[in-house]
């Protein structure tokens, strides 16, 4: 009984799982090693949206479904409290926009389905978390300290691709995103969380012809976190990201915001049930869209 109440406190760990532009509370929290949980989830995004956000359309009217599988093992590297995620997504969704080329504006629908660039995540705690048994991890959660951690998430090119199409539902390129993330405890039931990372994109040596190259987009991320019991927390979620121009079009560079609001809630002992909205705060370039994700969470072990 004692191990599944601990595991209450785990379910944050896929919060990022398919979450556009990255409003991912908690991903530094720690859990005793050993752990493992799966996930199922649905995500759908509508408006001025694009299963690949940094393309060159304009005028975007998006429904975009995300079905979910993800899965969590947790371990000790270093003596450090370590993660490992895998997801595996399946999207389908119907766009019609703009085309910004160098021919002039081209008005275009693409009707899109199947299987998605797989995202592989490493995580681990730096500072305040080393590896720890449910013993340790009871002692963290009754007396939160501040935390610092650091995390590489990678998009694998497995996902459906046409290169005489400019939407795909894979992107046809490698992407890495490293980030440093700092939780500060504000009281016993309140956290603060800060984020700074970076997408490194590769080259599409396929798109249109062509080969698309693209620089960095840099974010940040703030979440305001407040556990009501174990297992049981919300968030209030924020972030700014900018970059990304290509080299096709100098209109795509970014500089957006988000806001959201995430919550978690734990029923029958190893189960979890996970919701969140998301909206555009402000949109200097594309990008202003809304998007609601819900995922069950079972502890496997």
């Amino acid at each position: 009984m004692r191990k599944l109440t601990l595991f209450f406190c785990l379910l944050h760990f896929c919060s990022s799982l398919c979450n556009a532009q990255e409003l991912t509370p908690r991903a530094y929290w720690p859990a005793p090693k050993g752990t493992m949980i799966g996930v199922l989830g649905y995500k759908y995004s509508f408006g001025d949206v694009l299963t690949d956000p940094t393309l060159p359309l304009i005028g975007l009217d998006s429904r975009i479904h995300v079905g979910f599988l993800g899965y969590l093992q947790t371990f000790n590297l270093f003596n450090r409290t370590t993660n490992l995620i895998i997801e595996l997504p399946y999207t389908w969704a119907t766009t019609t926009g703009i085309i910004l080329s160098p021919l002039g504006e081209i008005p275009g629908k693409r009707v899109i389905s199947g299987i998605a660039d797989i995202g592989i995540t490493f995580s681990i705690n730096l500072i305040g978390a080393p590896s720890m048994d449910l013993k340790g991890f009871q002692e963290l959660r009754n007396n939160p300290h501040q935390i610092l951690g650091a995390s590489l998430k990678i998009l694998v090119p497995t996902g459906a691709y046409e290169e005489d199409k400019l939407i795909n539902v894979g992107s046809n390129r490698w992407a890495f995103k490293p980030e440093l993330g700092y939780m500060i405890p504000l009281e016993k039931k309140w956290l603060l969380e800060l984020g700074f990372g970076m997408w490194i994109f590769g080259d599409n040596d396929e798109f249109l012809g062509q080969t698309r190259k693209q620089d960095p987009i840099f974010a940040t991320q703030l979440h305001l976190v407040k556990r009501f019991k174990p297992g049981f927390w919300a968030a209030f979620d924020a972030n700014f990201y900018w970059g990304g121009r290509s080299n096709l079009l100098d209109e795509d560079l970014q500089r957006n915001s988000k806001i959201g609001v995430t919550i978690v809630y734990p029923f029958a002992g190893r189960h979890a049930l996970k919701g969140g909205f998301s909206m555009g705060l402000v949109t200097e370039t594309g990008e202003n869209f809304n998007s609601l994700i819900v995922s069950y969470q079972v502890f496997l072990n």
